[in-house]
């Protein structure tokens, strides 16, 4: 397949890239940046003045949509909402013109979503045929970004929303950042511990969005492990694979003073379940928490 990236040079663009060349297909990645030529995939200039990817892509099988700034990196302050908000509207736009120009139109987009379209639950379990919406920052994001995304269905082409849980990986994520504490000795339950974490091993999500390719799947794709798990237990089971102490409680009040906004990202949580890929037969490398932190933090 000639498949085309929007957010390639990402965490998980770099990954799902090099997988994808692995598999034997044509990869072009959309970039506002200079790069070499390189015989593994072609680069092409977008969202920058004068630049015109479809003279240059001409036809592809299927878009991948990574691009966003990352949710993960500064305070959740209104500028910086307004980039993560901002960047999403404007790239998926983009990819739409692109596709609606090109003579021969791709047959799927896979557009990255987050599971933070959900509302925040202890008790809630949520499948891809729930309908409830968060009302906050992130629900609104994307909630607008999916259905924008969705209108490449009025063409005839595939709008797979993957909706993607907490990834965890070495390079990027949100990884890195919560086993630091236990690094320092200092790591333990933050907030209530009750709150849920719908987590994602990153290689299940680079295979999932290679599965959705050949699958002839639309709409919601929940992509998160089977077994999802409370705050509590996921910080007893780092420190477990590291052999370092869960003993310090972080409060929601020091949580909130230090992230604002962001600290619901680690503060509320939701129990989401990947209905999708299981009926459709997705088998997850790593379906359980203790295997996929051992696989990532032990050397």
């Amino acid at each position: 397949m000639k498949i085309v990236i929007a957010g390639g040079s990402g965490f998980i663009g770099q990954k799902l890239t090099n997988f994808l060349l692995k598999k034997g297909h044509e990869i072009v990645i959309l970039t506002r940046t200079a790069h070499r030529p390189s015989r593994k995939a072609t680069y092409v200039n977008w969202l920058t003045e004068g630049a015109s990817p479809e003279d240059e892509i001409r036809s592809a099988d299927a878009f991948i949509n990574l691009a966003g700034v990352s949710i993960n990196q500064g305070r959740w302050n209104m500028s910086h909402q307004k980039q993560i908000y901002e960047s999403r509207m404007k790239a998926t736009k983009e990819l739409i013109r692109i596709i609606n120009r090109l003579e021969k139109r791709p047959s799927v987009l896979v557009n990255a979503s987050a599971i933070g379209v959900y509302p925040a639950s202890q008790n809630t379990v949520y499948t891809e045929e729930s309908r409830e919406i968060a009302d906050d920052f992130l629900g609104r994001t994307v909630h607008d970004w999916e259905k924008l995304a969705g209108q490449v269905g009025a063409a005839g082409i595939r709008a797979v929303l993957m909706r993607f849980g907490v990834v965890l990986g070495q390079e990027g994520g949100a990884l890195p950042l919560m086993v630091m504490p236990y690094k320092l000795f200092a790591g333990g339950t933050v907030g209530s511990g009750e709150q849920w974490v719908s987590w994602v091993h990153v290689m299940d999500v680079i295979r999932a969005i290679h599965f959705v390719l050949e699958k002839p799947l639309h709409g919601p794709v929940n992509v998160t492990a089977p077994a999802p798990v409370r705050m509590k237990e996921f910080g007893e089971t780092i420190g477990s694979v590291l052999h370092r102490p869960h003993w310090l409680r972080v409060p929601t009040l020091v949580m909130k003073w230090v992230l604002g906004q962001k600290s619901a990202l680690v503060l509320e949580g939701q129990h989401v379940v990947p209905e999708v890929l299981k009926r459709e037969g997705f088998e997850f490398s790593y379906p359980s928490l203790q295997p996929a932190l051992e696989d990532l933090l032990v050397k």
